[in-house]
């Protein structure tokens, strides 16, 4: 599993761009020079994930920006078409990068990817925040199964 001081692995999420889903790679998204916190989840449209998670960074956004961060990207096991939709649903806007990690490859490497194969669901992500600095990882909060509380909005900025 990833820890703090490790490099981001390298892989690829997807984003919906005007002409359809666009490809980034955490190279782009965690470049030098720049602050990120990240987080991720089971998936979309998912009751805790819907209810807490993302709105807890939408309405935080303006504090997590005061704190010197660039970007705040949320991450899940489900296509960019959904990413999107989700997005709009949780009126997202430009606060949010919703970021999909279709096949598992970026939370697989990170180490950080959980068997929801009992439930129907496949491979999906832990709950989990980070923050990253020059593509290194600052800080990691990896929720214990069926909890939420230390990948919050609110968490990661009393640790920033």
């Amino acid at each position: 599993m990833v820890k703090v001081g490790d490099k981001v692995p390298s892989a690829t999420l997807r984003t919906m761009g005007p002409e359809g889903p666009k490809a980034i790679t955490t190279e782009e998204l965690f470049p030098k020079g720049k602050k990120v916190v990240a987080f991720a989840l089971p998936g979309a449209f998912t009751p805790t994930c819907s209810a807490k998670h993302v709105p807890g960074f939408v309405s935080d956004f303006d504090k997590i920006k005061a704190k010197g961060v660039d970007t705040i990207a949320c991450i899940s096991v489900n296509d960019a078409f959904v990413m999107d939709a989700w997005g709009k649903s949780q009126n997202v806007g430009d606060k949010v990068m919703m970021l999909a990690d279709g096949n598992a490859d970026f939370v697989k490497a990170l180490g950080l990817d959980n068997d929801f194969s009992k439930n129907g669901m496949g491979t999906r992500s832990k709950r989990f925040s980070m923050l990253v600095e020059d593509g290194v990882v600052k800080q990691l909060n990896v929720e214990p199964q069926g909890a939420f509380e230390i990948s919050s909005a609110d968490y990661m900025l009393g640790k920033i």
